[in-house]
């Protein structure tokens, strides 16, 4: 599982030639909050591709509580900039899955820092 304790499943990396950037599938199991974390230089672009859930992206001088979560749902898709704290879930009705276009390429397991609270409650994975 992944930092944010979602499942990712890696489809490119170095492994096939990617030298700039990195993709995975992300999901999320219906009903689940994810934990709030920060990447410390990675970019990422999400892609949904089926559930709907919400989104929470904190850049790093905002408060937490003053920023609203975005609605997702299949089709759409958002920016995760290094630095900003994230969070995600999926709501009751099923699982959230989506690509997650990484640049430059995942670092390693030093790269996704743990964020002091998120904007959507306490993770339940």
């Amino acid at each position: 599982s992944a930092p944010d304790g979602s499942e990712i499943r890696l489809l490119i990396d170095h492994r096939h030639a990617a030298r700039r950037a990195s993709l995975c599938e992300v999901s999320l199991a219906a009903g689940q909050v994810s934990r709030p974390l920060r990447h410390r230089t990675v970019e990422e672009i999400w892609y949904v591709l089926e559930g709907r859930g919400q989104v929470w992206r904190c850049p790093p001088t905002s408060s937490p509580e003053a920023v609203a979560p975005v609605e997702v749902e299949p089709g759409d898709a958002l920016v995760i900039l290094a630095s900003w704290r994230f969070q995600f879930s999926a709501d009751e009705s099923g699982p959230l899955r989506f690509l997650c276009y990484t640049a430059p390429p995942w670092p390693g397991p030093q790269e996704a820092q743990p964020a002091e609270r998120g904007g959507l409650g306490a993770a339940t994975v």
